[in-house]
């Protein structure tokens, strides 16, 4: 199978497995009765998928985009991305409403996506 069709498969599984461990480890803490820990958990991981299709589509965009300038919406989202990110995060830091630690987990998210994607290449190459 040719090298590009192989990225392009894992490159559309990736926010499939980045949403799977967010509800896996939502629904494991709401499961065992820490309801604040899933909130932050859920919305750190919120955040990071957010921040990671925006920059995707960011890259797709500019990657085949023809002419001289960008669009103004994806500067904008790329511009917002940190920003939200900082701000979510300090946001939970000062005021304790959801754990910091909580939030700051869902945050590697995209990280725990990625990992999962690699298991499912290292035990595709294994079947075959």
């Amino acid at each position: 199978m040719e090298t590009i069709q192989v990225l392009d498969r894992a490159e559309a599984r990736l926010p499939r497995w980045m949403a799977a461990a967010a509800a896996l480890v939502t629904g494991g803490a709401l499961a065992i009765g820490h309801a604040r820990f899933a909130a932050g958990f859920a919305l750190g991981a919120l955040v990071a998928i957010l921040g990671y299709s925006w920059l995707h589509q960011a890259i797709e965009r500019a990657l085949t985009f023809s002419q001289g300038r960008l669009p103004k919406g994806l500067i904008a989202k790329l511009a917002v991305r940190y920003p939200l990110l900082l701000g979510a995060v300090f946001l939970f830091y000062r005021t304790g409403w959801l754990p910091f630690d909580a939030v700051l987990a869902g945050l590697m998210v995209p990280v725990a996506g990625a990992m999962l994607e690699c298991f499912n290449q290292v035990g595709g190459a294994l079947r075959r």
